[in-house]
């Protein structure tokens, strides 16, 4: 139905604070096309300025869309200006969000939430029939909103400079906003409505905050009049908060809860003015703490505390964090309480505290998971983010994790522009990873089953909050509720636009559908009951009592805490063969030889994982020739030269080469274990005979490969410099062995009689260390000089042997006797 109505005239509207500056800001955008307006809590910009503008001639046929943060903010916003003229929402003031559309063809005033921007400039680059965006609470800095001013300024600067653009807030740094948007002027607006009286309240030390909370609420009803609008950080704050005010207060006293989770019907009800005669507690996140007036409230009771969502690009993980608000967030929850009359605002904490918050909330593109932001950009024509404007660009490490994400997705390619499945993708208005889960549901005939679920993973609430997606499906699909129904519109409109094939085989489960959104968030069953590890490495668990903490492997579709020992509280169970069957191109099988080194052999196990999971191992047969051989050295190089049984003459062969080089230097092959190991593929691989057993390498093997390092002009000298026995006079070969500095020979003394020069090798240039025995084989000298032995030594050595092997000889002078390797010579 279309409505021809005038527009309303500046002196019609209520006479608010921002009433003030509504002609400098007429008059700002009818010579320029962009201003930032900075107006505190009641100043009344949200509804008086976007009814200002309407009649002015620039906005000729175009709307104004009217940007706000929250959905209740937009539907309280759109409800407040449409009572201004007189109408319903719908009609000359509508609103539209995920799953509520209130417009019509008389439309001329669109509130939306800020996501609602991006995918109009996406769908329609010259933003067609409209003429100006306005940007409510842009001092809370939501990605979207970020992104959605980029944007605008994009096709401000492109296409449209007659695009009109105002940012308003009420906490916000108006020089910094204005240079973004080329030194537009700030317009300011004056302070509150009314007075609001800050008073202080510390929390003491060790007290929950929802008992400190009920506490103040309860002496407040006591002693001041009107509602109360108390701020806590979350849902389960607030249910225990509400817990401990029931029936400890006044019967006239109705507690009601605010909160994103909650049908928007119950956000509305919340907000509403109580009946005649009786107060309100709104129990609220802060999703109370802009653009909206909760008629009644004069007093608002402050935690301090707010939940915000933290991304860690290392894990691929968004948790939530409780932390101190910030002091914009604080003045912005105490102008609560100033909206329709003077108030009191009691903050939980010391007032010098106050001081030490931190002055802004930090913008959530520098904390969030960007990768639906960078989808967008690549829909947009931009690959690179830095080529839009910012007032804080996207941080490096998050832009890089999205990348990757989008990439494993096939949502972008290697030069960031979209694929066919990132167009698929886009039209779903889902995160990346939902959209991609149906997306591929899409293709099997399973759209409309992974529609719902992702419908259910991002209207929180929905099918109740028990971790286990089965059951809130099948509780999802009974629930008659008007919420649960806009839910499934939403879902087969989803659906619809993912141009699902026909013909789909039954409706597969949950679980195997995250596989498509959360392949990285398989989990699998360790140690006690309830605890799991995750492909991405992660651990996580759910509480013992429920029945998920049985199932073997689970799909892990949100999280809460540390990276490390996160809390899972939404998982479905999938099976080991729909994570094979469906994932089965990311199932790494590797075949890998490890070293037995009790059996001195080595085994092949062949394993399939899944990131950090092991989805199954088995013993292969050990491998045979050049594997086999490829093997041993392996393992050797891991496990070092200790594991070859040399063999004596190998063993004799490398002391001798080393005593060589050690001496004599290159060409001389190195042989120390170092050298040895960095060349197996010069000297042993190519003598190894295709048995993957360390055990089956011979002496001669060694042997041989240890020759082949010598240069072949050298190999006949090795027994010329170092011979491997000395022939004593006795008669005997006699070994000598090379491990130490000096080659040594031990032998019989009896054995070297006769022989008055020291025993020498290399060509009589080396002379041998003598371990002189004695006919027991027992040391009785060690000696570098055997001629002088004989004449010095020798006469005590002879006093003490003779008593001790009578039997033997002892001459005076064993220069002149005669060798022998017996008790006594032959013939005495």
């Amino acid at each position: 139905m279309t409505i021809d109505r005038k527009p309303p005239n500046l002196a019609d509207l209520p006479p608010l604070p921002v009433t003030a500056v509504l002609p400098k800001l007429i008059g700002t955008l009818e010579s320029g096309n962009a201003a930032v307006l900075v107006a505190p809590p009641g100043a009344g910009k949200t509804t008086l300025v976007p009814l200002a503008l309407l009649g002015q001639s620039w906005l000729g046929a175009g709307k104004i869309i009217l940007l706000e943060p929250r959905r209740l903010a937009a539907r309280a916003a759109a409800r407040r200006m449409a009572s201004l003229l007189g109408e319903e929402p719908g009609q000359t003031v509508g609103y539209a969000m995920r799953m509520e559309n209130r417009t019509s063809a008389a439309t001329r005033i669109l509130v939306v939430t800020e996501g609602v921007l991006a995918r109009m400039v996406l769908d329609d680059p010259e933003l067609t029939g409209v003429s100006a965006v306005l940007f409510d609470e842009f001092h809370e800095r939501s990605l979207d909103g970020d992104f959605g001013l980029a944007l605008a300024l994009d096709v401000q600067g492109a296409l449209r400079p007659d695009l009109k653009l105002v940012v308003m807030s009420a906490t916000l740094d108006g020089a910094r906003v204005s240079r973004l948007l080329s030194d537009a002027p700030v317009i300011e607006s004056e302070g509150r409505s009314y007075p609001v009286e800050i008073r202080y309240q510390e929390r003491r030390a060790g007290v929950a905050i929802e008992d400190a909370m009920a506490d103040s609420i309860r002496a407040t009803l006591c002693d001041e009049t009107g509602s109360i609008l108390a701020f806590l950080p979350g849902q389960r704050e607030i249910e225990r908060t509400a817990e401990r005010l029931a029936g400890r207060i006044a019967a006239d006293v109705e507690v009601v809860s605010l909160f994103g989770m909650m049908d928007g019907k119950a956000q509305d009800a919340a907000i509403r003015p109580p009946p005649a005669g009786r107060r309100k507690v709104v129990l609220a996140t802060a999703i109370a703490e802009t653009s909206i007036t909760i008629d009644g409230v004069r007093v608002v009771i402050d935690s301090g505390l707010s939940r915000q969502p933290r991304y860690e690009p290392a894990s691929g993980l968004t948790r939530l964090e409780t932390v101190r608000t910030s002091r914009a967030a604080a003045d912005q929850r105490a102008g609560r309480a100033g909206r329709t009359a003077p108030g009191i605002a009691i903050r939980l904490w010391r007032a010098e505290q106050t001081a030490a918050l931190p002055a802004f909330s930090p913008p959530e593109i520098l904390e969030a998971d960007l990768s639906g932001f960078l989808l967008d950009c690549a829909a947009f024509g931009v690959s690179d983010p830095a080529t839009l404007s910012f007032l804080d660009p996207p941080p490096a490490p998050a832009l890089a994790e999205a990348r990757a994400l989008l990439t494993r997705l096939d949502a972008i390619d290697g030069d960031g522009r979209l694929t066919e499945t990132g167009q698929a993708m886009r039209k779903l208005a889902l995160p990346v990873r939902l959209a991609h889960m149906v997306a591929e549901a899409a293709r099997e005939g399973h759209a409309l089953e992974a529609a719902r679920l992702a419908v259910l993973l991002t209207e929180r609430g929905l099918g109740g909050d028990a971790a286990d997606l089965e059951r809130r499906l099948q509780r999802f699909s009974t629930d008659r509720s008007p919420r649960a129904n806009a839910a499934r519109q939403l879902a087969e409109r989803l659906a619809r636009a993912s141009k699902t094939r026909p013909g789909g085989t039954d409706a597969p489960p949950a679980g195997a559908l995250l596989l498509h959104a959360w392949p990285d968030r398989v989990a699998k069953a360790r140690g006690e009951r309830g605890r799991f590890v995750l492909a991405n490495g992660s651990g996580a668990a759910v509480d013992a009592a429920d029945p998920l903490a049985a199932e073997t492997w689970l799909v892990v579709a949100d999280l809460q805490g540390k990276a490390q020992s996160a809390r899972i509280t939404a998982a479905a169970p999938v099976s080991e063969a729909e994570i094979r069957a469906i994932l089965g191109s990311r199932i790494e099988t590797r075949s890998e030889a490890s070293f037995d080194v009790e059996k001195r052999s080595v085994r092949v196990r062949e394993t399939a994982r899944l990131g950090a999971i092991t989805l199954s191992e088995r013993l292969l047969a050990a491998p045979k020739g050049a594997d086999a051989d490829r093997a041993v050295i392996n393992a050797l190089r891991r496990h070092g030269l200790d594991l070859i049984d040399w063999g004596k003459d190998a063993a004799t062969l490398r002391q001798r080469l080393s005593w060589l080089h050690r001496g004599l230097g290159a060409p001389w092959p190195d042989m120390s274990d170092k050298s040895l190991v960095e060349r197996l593929d010069d000297w042993l691989l190519p003598f190894l005979s295709g048995e993957a057993s360390l055990a089956r390498i011979g002496s001669e093997a060694l042997r041989q490969g240890l020759l082949s390092l010598v240069p072949h002009d050298l190999q006949r000298r090795i027994e010329q410099l170092a011979p491997t026995h000395f022939n004593a006079p006795s008669g005997s070969h006699v070994p000598i062995r090379y491990e130490g500095e000096w080659p040594v020979l031990a032998i019989r003394v009896q054995e070297l009689f006769g022989l008055d020069t020291h025993p020498a090798i290399a060509n009589g240039s080396v002379g041998l260390t003598l371990e002189l025995l004695s006919p027991a084989h027992r040391p009785i000298q060690t000696t570098r000089d055997l001629p002088g032995f004989w004449r010095g030594s020798w006469a005590d050595v002879r006093s003490d042997m003779r008593g001790r092997y009578p039997r033997h000889v002892w001459p005076e002078d064993p220069r002149v006797a005669q060798a022998t390797a017996r008790a006594k010579p032959r013939g005495t």
